[in-house]
């Protein structure tokens, strides 16, 4: 028989089953060359519809079974468990142990390939391994987060080091089978060389401690929208490596920032903002506080006739009369007792208003409220979220709303506060000159 480099057939296979075919074959009259290409090729075949027929009947049969066990009980670790996909990396694992112990037999004629082989299918079996445990860490950090005793730890934290770690024995044992030398060597080798290493590659192993980090703690992904004031950021991640971060802002610039800033200095990621499906709106109108007053029967009696106030004026109605009766209040004051203000049946308005917005979120807070005043007036803040997170969208909306509102506060003899103009100084002059 030739001696190739990759393909030796001088050893004679040691499988019952192999040399059965290869001497089927040789009977036939195929040369020994042909014969082993024919029964590895024959085996390989074999072997894919086998393991195409596990996976499917794990798939369709043993997940299945799982799914339904785990709705029927009142646990919810086996929820966390499906959740993690642990089922699916012990299918995995099976599958990987089972080539691991199998496809070597198929190439028995080849000694080089399976040589290389093993090596390979060995690494892909440690790979396979970190992945389930991996899960399973998950499945307990879920765990501990749904018992009381744990809400307050930091359950992350305690993850990630185990993870970190667990990548570490899991790299030393990967390059230990291709080197074919000790773990335990090779972790010498690396210790006399740490110094050295750490001072060559400082930013490469800073960028990859923070892209562990950012990837176990999810805070970031390629195509959230972050802002990073200090570095001019503000826009969408477009990609993330082991040393650098891709941001677009939204004037088509290109940012690039190291990797580690994500974790050295903070940022303000809007994804939350995005799945949640709501843009916050926060603006207040400064109302002139000498314009705020009473008002009159014949003015409530005008603002009833506001579709959306006319059910809280009633009501306001009924909970005043009934109080100012209650205490005998002397109405020939109007301090005495309770009244309706302006600036009350303006807020009560906004806030209608944006309840039967199509635009607002219902979903979501909706509040309008009055904060502290200064020399600018009252400021009267709406705070609520709109419906779409486009940019467009969010602008037209609350243009809309205060447009509607700067033309309507009027009606409720109310004024915005705003500095005096020029014009305002020179017709306070021209009154002051013609009066004096």
């Amino acid at each position: 028989m030739k001696n190739l480099d990759m393909l030796n057939f001088s050893e004679q296979p040691t499988s019952s089953i192999y040399q059965y075919i290869f001497d089927l074959f040789a009977k036939l009259g195929l040369p020994d060359q042909q014969a082993h290409i024919v029964t590895a090729a024959g085996l390989l075949f074999a072997f894919a519809v086998l393991l195409y027929a596990f996976d499917y009947i794990m798939r369709k049969v043993f997940y299945s079974v799982l799914n339904r066990i785990a709705r029927r009980t009142s646990t919810k670790w086996d929820d966390f468990l499906l959740e993690n996909k642990v089922h699916v990396r012990v299918s995995r694992t099976i599958l990987v142990l089972l080539t691991r112990q199998l496809l070597p037999m198929i190439f028995l004629g080849f000694p080089v390939l399976t040589a290389a082989l093993v090596k390979l299918l060995d690494i892909v079996v440690l790979l396979t391994i970190y992945h389930l445990v991996n899960s399973l860490l998950k499945t307990c950090r879920d765990i501990f987060r749904s018992s009381n005793a744990f809400k307050d730890k930091p359950i992350d934290s305690y993850l990630q080091v185990v993870q970190i770690f667990l990548i570490f024995v899991i790299g030393t044992l990967a390059v230990s089978l291709l080197t074919g030398n000790s773990p335990w060597s090779f972790l010498v080798s690396l210790g006399a060389a740490s110094a050295i290493l750490m001072l060559v590659f400082k930013d490469t192993i800073l960028g990859f401690v923070a892209s562990i980090q950012v990837s176990a703690n999810d805070s970031v992904r390629v195509g959230d929208w972050i802002e990073m004031p200090k570095y001019g950021v503000d826009g969408d991640v477009l990609q993330i490596n082991l040393n650098n971060v891709k941001i677009q802002n939204w004037d088509k610039t290109i940012v690039t920032i190291p990797t580690y800033t994500l974790l050295s200095d903070s940022f303000k990621n809007y994804r939350g903002m995005q799945e949640t499906g709501g843009r916050r709106i926060k603006r207040a109108l400064n109302i002139k506080m000498s314009s705020v007053r009473y008002l009159s029967e014949e003015e409530i009696t005008a603002l009833k006739k506001i579709r959306l106030l006319t059910p809280y004026i009633e009501k306001r109605e009924r909970e005043i009369a009934d109080y100012n009766k209650t205490w005998n209040t002397d109405s020939s004051s109007p301090v005495n007792g309770r009244r309706m203000t302006n600036i009350g049946l303006f807020r009560a308005y906004v806030l209608a208003y944006a309840k039967h917005n199509p635009n607002i979120h219902q979903e979501l807070t909706l509040l309008v409220r009055q904060l502290a005043p200064s020399e600018y007036g009252i400021p009267l803040e709406l705070y609520m979220f709109t419906k779409g997170t486009q940019w467009a969208y969010f602008e037209d909306t609350m243009a809309d709303i205060f447009d509607h509102l700067l033309a309507a506060i009027k009606h409720f003899h109310l004024q915005v506060f705003e500095l005096p103009a020029s014009d305002d100084l020179r017709l306070l002059r021209t009154q002051q000159a013609s009066t004096a």
